[in-house]
């Protein structure tokens, strides 16, 4: 009997023992999106890789993914000693975003390996992982990261290369504003780094989007190409000696670098590397995966105080006002002549732009003469406007928090600080240190000479705007070699895809193709009027600027009143139509009222918008006029009603665009 029972209890232990004998066994892990559409297969045998298939079919082929560490672990090797799966459902609030609700749901498994996991999430939309320290205790530094996407095949890109060429060192210093070329993986410049988010063709209409989120206290990604259907993440090395200089000695000019790219302590999580898989393009245009991956805002915190609006900007105009008795310039006659503007049309702020503050001393204590500072913030305050002053990124470094604490208690309500021109460890500190400082201020932040949206906007909700594009400033020097119109029609699909951006539109001097020139104090846009006003519906931006002179926008005084009611903020965005390249149609709102807008590129285009999920309403449109194609300032306003079947019939001319306003 005793003999028997012995048998039982090792066939017992036997049966117990088994589940363990076969998870040591396991190598791979196959993880689906929500619908089931989306799947990565995790491989973890000697080397973690991941594929990336959407209906069966493939659209990553099995890529690496690892992280050196500086005493010669590799995160992305070893043995896999638990895989722990979940699901997600959620919808959460949002604050200064494009919607007022975000809903999430994924699937995620998380692999535990010695001292770090790896996390996988699956949603309808994207695969998306990222590398977690465990070790309880200790300082390390990060090598080097592996991110590769081996892609299927030889499709083709939108790709944004650095602007500036030369060796990889020199491209780590740049602005995050360049035009797309859209080439074949395999004619990639393997000498040129691309910035991100970047979108890759594949078959059947089905776009991939590369990006990442919660990008915190570590350098960005790059992509190179290796002359394949490969592409590599690279990142900046961490900056040894950083010297002062560069534009007006407002920049960090790194001069030497350590051999590894971040310095890190046990138990912190790395930045999100972001496939988005989206079988409309449309849908490209209200990704929300940037915003979804980035950490949370403290809850305890009360954002209330966050308020975004529009801007009343002076520098694209170049401080170009007429018909006034004084002479314009930087100055308080000209500044309260822009809050006089402000108050007026119920814009919410003015900024106070490069030269408010004595230049080349990077000192923001030292304001110009010209400058009566203390007045215009009394000036402003009576007529319900908010200053913004601009920053250059030294100056601010000085004393973060002297400088937000007097500017704040000043009345100032936010900095626009600009020409980081870099995202390697120690500036992105820096970006941080200023969200973090200017939200205990009550301080709106708009990044300028900045990377595009990586998840802060979600952690401080203060940092409400960011550049990253090449917007309309570049029509200050570069309208005749610059196609503005195309990249327009791009920029929603992948720049966007990303979040906010400061594009800065709204001129009111409109050229045909070919006619417009570089011009600093007189600026003009590519394309038409209706284009401009287009863009206050399709562009994504809490802080929304109106670039053009007052004395340009009071001289139209219909399209000024119709821009300066625009929301920057909604409750909801539905992608209508698009394609990448060639047209986009948005519409987003608020409240109760519905805007929608259109872009074309340089072809003239019908199109059908099916606003049925609007329902009824009447709609006040602005449209290009009958000879836009010749005068690009030519528009028509109408009043029409929306259709019984919802479909809304719309012309734009070349490098036009359409929007209206329903009113329910």
């Amino acid at each position: 009997m005793k003999d028997s029972l012995k048998f039982i209890l090792c066939l017992v232990l036997v049966a117990v023992c088994l589940p363990s004998a076969s998870f040591a066994a396991k190598k791979t892990w196959t993880l689906s999106s929500p619908d089931g559409r989306l799947k990565s297969e995790i491989k973890a045998d000697g080397k973690v890789t991941y594929s990336v298939t959407f209906d069966g079919k493939e659209i990553l082929s099995p890529s690496a993914v690892s992280m050196t560490i500086g005493d010669g672990t590799v995160f992305g090797t070893g043995k896999v000693s638990k895989a722990t799966f979940a699901k997600h459902e959620e919808s959460i609030p949002a604050v200064a975003y494009k919607k007022a609700v975000v809903k999430e749901s994924y699937n995620s498994v998380t692999l535990a390996f010695k001292d770090y996991s790896l996390e996988f999430r699956a949603y309808d939309n994207a695969i998306a992982y990222r590398f977690i320290s465990t070790a309880k205790k200790g300082d390390f530094i990060v090598k080097s990261e592996e991110a590769e996407f081996n892609f299927k095949d030889d499709w083709t890109a939108w790709v944004p290369y650095v602007r500036d060429g030369g060796s990889f060192e020199d491209q780590f210093r740049n602005s995050f504003e360049n035009y797309y070329q859209h080439i074949k993986l395999s004619e990639w410049d393997t000498s040129r780094l691309a910035f991100l988010p970047l979108v890759v063709d594949a078959p059947a209409g089905v776009k991939v989007m590369i990006t990442e989120s919660d990008l915190r206290d570590y350098p960005g990604l790059y992509l190179l190409g290796k002359g394949g259907k490969t592409l590599s993440g690279m990142n900046a090395p961490y900056p040894k000696t950083v010297e002062q200089g560069g534009h007006n000695n407002l920049q960090g000019v790194v001069k030497t670098r350590e051999d590894f790219i971040a310095k890190a302590s046990a138990g912190r999580s790395f930045p999100w590397r972001i496939v988005g898989v989206f079988e409309d393009e449309k849908d490209l245009t209200d990704s929300d995966l940037t915003w979804l991956l980035g950490t949370p805002a403290d809850k305890t915190v009360d954002w209330s105080w966050i308020k975004p609006g529009k801007v009343a900007w002076d520098w694209w105009n170049d401080w170009n006002i007429y018909g006034v008795d004084f002479e314009a310039g930087i100055n308080n006659a000209t500044y309260k002549y822009y809050i006089d503007f402000a108050s007026k049309n119920g814009i919410e702020y003015v900024i106070l732009d490069e030269g408010w503050a004595v230049n080349k001393k990077a000192d923001l204590y030292q304001i110009v003469p010209e400058i009566d500072l203390e007045e215009l913030l009394a000036y402003a305050k009576a007529k319900n406007v908010g200053l913004i002053l601009w920053a250059g990124y030294k100056a601010v470094d000085k004393d973060i928090e002297g400088i937000f604490k007097h500017y704040s208690e000043m009345g100032v309500k936010g900095f626009k600080v600009d020409f980081m021109d870099r995202d390697d460890q120690l500036v992105m500190q820096f970006y941080e240190n200023v969200a973090a400082i200017a939200a205990k201020y009550h301080l709106l932040i708009d990044f300028h000479g900045a990377f595009k949206p990586s998840g802060l906007e979600r952690t401080y909700p203060n940092v409400i705007n960011y550049e990253g594009v090449a917007g309309l400033e570049q029509m200050k020097w570069g309208a005749s070699e610059y196609d503005q119109v195309t990249y327009d029609v791009i920029i929603p699909f992948v720049r966007m895809a990303a979040g906010r951006m400061d594009y800065t539109q709204g001129a009111m001097i409109n050229c045909t193709k070919g006619m417009a020139y570089p011009n600093n104090s007189t600026p003009m846009s590519q394309g038409t009027r209706c284009r401009q006003l287009a863009e206050y519906a399709i562009f994504e931006a809490p802080l929304t600027m109106l670039c053009d002179s007052p004395s340009n926008y009071m001289a139209e005084p219909e399209c000024t009143d119709f821009i300066a009611g625009f929301p920057t903020t909604w409750d909801e965005t539905v992608p209508v139509c698009g394609k990448i390249g060639e047209y986009v149609a948005i519409a987003r709102r608020k409240g109760n009222d519905w805007y929608i807008g259109a872009l074309t590129d340089w072809n003239a285009r019908d199109l059908v918008l099916d606003l049925g999920f609007i329902g009824s309403g009447r709609m006040t449109v602005f449209q290009d006029g009958v000879n836009a194609h010749r005068a690009a300032q030519d528009y028509k306003k109408t009043s029409v009603d929306i259709p019984l079947d919802g479909k809304v019939h719309i012309h734009m001319a070349p490098g036009g665009g359409w929007v209206a306003k329903v009113s329910k």
